[in-house]
Parts: C-alpha cells; sequence; structure tokens
C-alpha cells in the first residue's frame, strides 16, 4: 500500500514537473514571438545566385527588411535539385529566424526526382504566396515559321526533328515533356545546367525551342532575337498582347506559372507566421516592390496564409505528376 501511495506520487510529480516545463516552453515561445524579431533573419534561396528564384527571394529580403527594421539575408544552397536547401531549413530551429523561398521545384519536383534526398515538403509551414511568373514557349531562328499550331503541327509532321532545352530537372522540363504528352508529338528534349545555357543555343540555332519565365525571355522579344510563340498563362498577358495561349494555340488545359512563396520550419509558432504573412502582404502593396515586379513580368500575390496553404495543395500534386511524367532523374 505504501508502495502504491509513493508511485502515485511520484507520477503526480512527474506530470506538475512536465506541466511546469510545457507552461515554460510556451511563455518562451509567446514572449518570442511577442519581440520577434529582434536579430537577422536568413532566408535560404536553395539556388544558385542570379536566377529568378533568388531575384525573388531578395525581394522577399528587401521587404522585411524594412518592415522590422533588422537585416534579412539570403543564403543560397543549390544542389539535388533544390532538396539541399531545402534540408537545411527543414532542420533549422522553429524560431522565425530561417525561412525558405518555396517554388514548386523544392515542394514537388526535387522531393520527386530526388527521394533518396529524404525532404518531406508537407513538414513547413506556409507563410504567405508572394508572386508568379508566367512561361512562354519561344522559338529561335531555325524554327519552322508560322505560330505554335503551325510548329505542332511541324513536329508531328516530322517525329524527333525538333528539339526544345530546358534546364534539367526544373519546372519548364516538366512543362516540356506535359507539352509532349498534351500534343502527342515527339520532340527531343535537350536538358542544360541552367536557363542560360539553353537561351544560348536557341539564339545561336542548336535548337528550336524553349520554355522559360517571361523574366527570361522579355527582353529577347524586345530586341527581335527571338519569337514567342504562346504563354501558359490562361489569359494574354499584357506585355505580349499578340501572343496566344497554349489553349488558344489548341493545347488544352496547358496553364502552368513559376511561383514563389515563403515557409518556415515545422513547428513555427503561429503568431509568428502571421506576423510575416502580414509584412509580405504589406510589401506586396508597396508600388516600389510592384514595379520591380511589373519589370521582370511577374504579379504579386498578397493573400491569407490559409490561402497560401490552399494554393500549395493544389499546385503541389500537379507538379508531382509532371516530375513523373518527365521521367528526369537526379543528377
Amino acid at each position: 500500500m505504501a508502495r502504491a501511495s509513493f508511485v502515485c506520487r511520484r507520477v503526480v510529480f512527474i506530470a506538475a514537473l512536465l506541466a511546469g516545463v510545457l507552461s515554460s516552453v510556451h511563455a518562451s515561445f509567446a514572449q518570442s514571438a511577442a519581440n520577434y524579431p529582434d536579430h537577422p533573419i536568413r532566408i535560404i534561396v536553395p539556388y544558385t545566385p542570379g536566377g529568378p528564384t533568388d531575384v525573388m527571394g531578395r525581394l522577399m529580403s528587401q521587404i522585411l527588411s524594412q518592415a522590422f527594421g533588422q537585416q534579412v539575408y539570403v543564403d543560397n544552397r543549390p544542389g539535388a535539385g533544390s532538396t539541399l536547401g531545402g534540408k537545411i531549413a527543414a532542420g533549422a530551429d522553429p524560431d522565425g529566424y530561417t525561412l525558405i523561398v518555396a517554388t514548386a521545384a523544392t515542394f514537388a519536383i526535387g522531393p520527386t526526382l530526388y527521394p533518396d534526398a529524404g525532404l518531406d515538403p508537407k513538414v513547413f509551414v506556409p507563410i504567405g504566396a508572394f508572386a508568379t511568373v508566367p512561361f512562354l514557349m519561344i522559338a529561335g531562328p531555325k524554327a519552322p515559321p508560322g505560330s505554335m499550331t503551325d510548329v505542332i503541327a511541324y513536329a508531328k509532321a516530322h517525329p524527333g526533328r525538333l528539339a526544345i532545352g530546358v534546364p534539367n530537372g526544373a519546372p519548364p522540363h516538366m512543362l516540356a515533356a506535359w507539352f509532349k504528352s498534351l500534343t502527342n508529338t515527339d520532340i527531343l528534349i535537350v536538358t542544360y545546367n541552367g536557363a542560360s545555357g539553353d537561351m544560348t543555343d536557341l539564339m545561336g540555332g542548336q535548337i528550336d525551342l524553349a520554355i522559360e519565365t517571361s523574366s527570361i525571355v522579355l527582353p529577347h522579344l524586345a530586341d527581335g532575337s527571338l519569337r514567342a510563340l504562346a504563354t501558359a498563362s490562361a489569359e494574354r498577358l499584357a506585355e505580349t498582347p499578340n501572343v496566344p495561349t497554349m489553349i488558344e494555340s489548341g493545347v488544352p488545359g496547358f496553364v502552368a506559372n513559376s511561383w514563389t512563396g515563403l515557409a518556415a520550419p515545422p513547428g513555427t509558432p503561429q503568431a509568428i507566421v502571421d506576423k510575416l504573412n502580414g509584412a509580405v502582404n504589406a510589401g506586396l502593396r508597396s508600388p516600389d516592390i510592384q514595379a520591380k515586379l511589373k519589370s521582370l513580368g511577374a504579379k504579386g500575390n498578397p493573400g491569407t496564409v490559409a490561402d497560401f496553404t490552399a494554393f500549395m495543395a493544389s499546385e503541389v500534386p500537379k507538379w508531382t505528376a509532371m516530375a513523373k511524367l518527365s521521367g528526369a532523374a537526379g543528377k
């Protein structure tokens, strides 16, 4: 009986101790959220400097730095289809001081092509959407003349004759495979280490076609070195009003945008997530950021945490399916 009483008292003591620890942790989180941020914030960009995602990451860092009066810096961590940077972010302390630029590559394509990387993007806490950038199908000087419809007809009449260049394992690679599937065409997919390689070969006539974002394509359309065949947007772009959409060109359902957002490690307190979401939304409404996004052919997408969560729930399966369809393998 005495032993049972001792065990009972010990259980009560341990329970009280645990309750105290949990209460202390909750109080610490509440206090840290109230004071957040009180030192520099790191935004992981899982790509090399200078690319489209890096540019978006630096715009986000500018917004947060201005909003909080703290240094917010970009930490480029490329590798393994962006899963390397993703794993670093996923394992960081959930205190709001390490964030990651969320993209289709990191949240869908990379984990599909690099399953051994061990990145589960579902663990991240969504913060908010940032911007979308439309894709365009473009043609080089040696591509068949005419519209997108004409090029599709040529591809069907001449299987294997056309070549489309894409950065290996990147969203354009997935879109090229999807395009071939939807149009039932035999087009050679030529992979490159980055967008600069396919654009150089496209202008030089080594390949016929490419799919890239408007931020990369628009300058080349302006100087006449390349021509646009179609956009992957739901509607025609204001910057290229005479260029039809893929849907108008006879490719039903071909709608896809490059998108970026912000996410945090698992367990990040909701109060910090909400504070970050509000800062991003306020920044997206500023004339300065709007002008910078417009120069890239991008559109800011302010919204709630729930909005971004729902958006990713619809986008991630689509890009995962394209990654599987592509047959690409991690290199």
